[in-house]
């Protein structure tokens, strides 16, 4: 017994010593959530920019907005932490996140109060990753926590069709893994054995297709549950009310951006298939869309798995008139889609349920049928969404609207004001004090378009559909300079403390006149000492 003990003891004592060491030497650095800073010479929590190195290859580390909470909660004062993806950050900017139209909301309807929204919503993490980051909140005092996840469960870090980690792992791996890496010896080793890589987008996913019958679906779900459900406890613990949302995904267009066959498909099999839909096409082409369903069902009885299939099968049902058919469809092709960058059925599940099953104080936001009930025949498609998650601004509207009618429930109510849906603020009233100007819609529309340019997006069959719109509404906002600064001057009078409003109007500022824009920039600093850099990369003073 003592030779065992020794034997398990000796290196455990080692491994402490070397670890102790590391960080008494310097080497390596903390992956807490949180480290000590100050705001505007107060002592706060900021965002530590080596919490994701974990999660990432180094050289691919993802970040979100950086963000600092005050130390001391004001008396009175509301906090409100948004957790998520980039489509809770508010990609393609976070300016017009549906956490900024929440905050903008909140403040108008109760002026007497003070709110903090925090976004933590982050490009390509995913479950895995939020977990440690409540962890890292539960101290700050909050109040609130809005869950927006699922749309990275396989492709984010460890996950099946991942391109940043290892994968394929079980859940007490992928958190002991995790824990390692956290170490000063993980990051030793990880650094001494991983070769350093660059970002490449979604490009880097295009050969981890993982079809919906995949073995490894089933443990990737489990996990998202596990995880999902551990989050909320730990938000729960801290005192704070959890809603957890379902996510809303492009159905309608937003086509497949890879598809596989059915295992076992003969040659001959595939040859008739093959030429069953290109007859459908070329039905579906010349608008003869009954007889081009007719031929894409015989298709589907050979290989229904085929993502693009279903596609076009709900696109051709679509065009009949058949809604209710047309989006079961679409939502099979979503499901079988097997570059899997979107929540699937099954995750939208998950949260319903553990949303609806996690006891008092947890609720469930359904951002799904939210987006689903505004959209065309209750079909999410582009009016809510760029593309294949992320919101537009009416999408994001729409979604903070829902959150702020289930926060505000729980507000005493203002004198004069009302919670009632029709007394929200209008998405209008919203985007004004957020300064969504024209200059900024282009810009957006315009970096769009820039990524539809490239893979997996170039291999979708509508491409040239969503090019098409996007160019349409790229062409239909005019900029005109002096109403855009107009227009952030207005919105910066009303708030002027917005760090956001003021890193925007800096970057349009930037062409225009140096001086004015690095002055608007050095007032976005999120916490003292942040370094704040111009458009053109100097670092301003």
């Amino acid at each position: 017994m003592p030779r065992i003990a020794s034997a398990i003891l000796v290196p455990i004592l080692i491994l402490v010593i070397v670890e102790v060491t590391l960080r008494l030497s310097g080497v390596g650095f903390s992956t807490e959530l949180l480290v000590p800073c100050t705001l505007k010479g107060q002592p706060a929590s900021c965002y530590n920019l080596f919490f994701p190195a974990p999660f990432f290859p180094p050289g691919m580390i993802k970040t979100p907005q950086a963000y600092a909470i005050p130390t001391e909660k004001p008396k009175g004062t509301f906090r409100i932490f948004v957790l998520g993806e980039s489509a809770a950050m508010g990609d393609p900017d976070p300016a017009y996140a549906f956490s900024r139209y929440l905050e903008v909301m909140l403040r108008e309807r109760f002026p007497s109060r003070k709110f903090e929204v925090v976004n933590t919503g982050s490009v390509a993490i995913n479950s895995h990753v939020i977990l440690p980051i409540v962890r890292g909140l539960a101290s700050q005092q909050p109040d609130i926590f809005i869950i927006y996840s699922g749309n990275n469960e396989v492709v984010g870090p460890y996950g099946p069709g991942t391109a940043l980690t290892a994968s394929g792992m079980n859940l007490e791996v992928i958190r002991s893994n995790i824990l390692f890496r956290s170490t000063r010896i993980g990051q030793l080793v990880t650094k001494l054995g991983t070769q350093k890589k660059e970002w490449g987008g979604m490009e880097m996913f295009l050969d981890n297709q993982l079809p919906a019958s995949s073995p490894l679906m089933k443990p990737t779900y489990d996990s998202f549950e596990q995880n999902l459900r551990d989050t909320v406890a730990v938000a729960r613990n801290s005192g704070a009310t959890v809603l957890v949302s379902t996510v809303a995904t492009n159905q309608k267009d937003c086509g497949p951006f890879a598809s596989m066959h059915r295992e076992g498909l003969s040659p001959a099999e595939l040859a008739s298939w093959s030429q069953l839909v290109q007859d459908g096409a070329d039905q579906e082409n010349a608008k003869s869309y009954e007889e081009a369903l007719k031929v894409y069902r015989s298709a589907a009885k050979i290989d229904d798995q085929y993502a693009e299939l279903e596609f076009r099968i709900a696109r051709t049902l679509w065009k009949q008139g058949d809604y209710q058919d047309a989006k079961e469809h679409f939502g099979r092709a979503r499901d079988l889609d097997t570059l899997r960058f979107r929540a699937d059925g099954k995750i939208n599940e998950i949260n319903r349920t553990v949303a609806t099953s996690s006891g008092d104080g947890v609720k469930l936001l359904d951002a799904e049928a939210i987006l689903s009930q505004d959209s065309p025949n209750g079909i999410i498609g582009n009016e809510v969404m760029f593309d294949h998650v992320h919101l537009t601004p009416r999408g994001n509207y729409l979604l903070a609207r829902a959150a702020f009618l289930q926060i505000a429930s729980q507000l005493p109510a203002e004198p004069g004001h009302s919670v009632q849906e029709s007394h929200v603020p209008s998405q209008a009233e919203c985007e004004r004090l957020l300064a969504l100007t024209n200059h900024d819609r282009s810009r957006i529309t315009t970096e769009m378009l820039q990524r539809l340019q490239r893979p997996p997006f170039t291999n979708q069959i509508d491409h040239s559909d969503q090019v098409m719109r996007l160019m349409i509404d790229a062409d239909s906002s005019h900029d005109n300079p002096d109403e855009t600064a107009a227009e952030y001057q207005w919105a910066i009078a009303k708030q002027p403390g917005d760090r956001i409003l003021h890193y925007n109007f800096g970057l349009f500022l930037f062409d225009y006149n140096r001086e004015a824009a690095a002055q608007q920039l050095r007032m976005s600093q999120p916490w003292d000492g942040f370094p704040v850099f111009a458009p053109d990369g100097t670092q301003l003073e």
